[in-house]
């Protein structure tokens, strides 16, 4: 058994530190914090997601009015779900940067700080 199995097992040695990160408080609100931003945000995104792919599949005549010259409505919407992603992204950064990294950094400091 490696010494960071017998760490785990038997509470003492280096497995230690990051089992009682995981069951405090801040590790749990960061968690939590986490989740409350990811799951949604993958809910809306699959579900705008759906939406192009059902109106493409379904709905030809609304997919293909022309909007200007070749450009139609399918096409809009299709570079929309780029527009998206990129936006998702940035929204994830600034929530990270507000509510996840000083949570992640108080953690880490902890750590760090323990150990020196």
């Amino acid at each position: 058994m490696s010494t960071t199995d017998q760490g785990l097992s038997d509470g003492t040695g280096p497995g230690s530190d990051w089992k009682q990160v995981q069951d405090s408080p801040e590790f749990r609100q960061l968690r939590h914090r986490l989740r409350s931003f990811v799951f949604p945000m993958t809910v809306l995104f699959l579900a705008w997601y759906l939406v192009y792919v059902l109106l493409a599949a379904y709905a030809h005549d609304f997919m293909s009015t022309k909007l200007v010259g070749n450009f139609n409505v399918g096409l809009l919407i299709g570079l929309l779900q780029f527009v998206s992603t990129f936006v998702i992204t940035g929204v994830y950064v600034r929530y990270a940067n507000r509510k996840l990294d000083p949570v992640a950094d108080e953690i880490r400091d902890g750590i760090e700080g323990g150990a020196a």
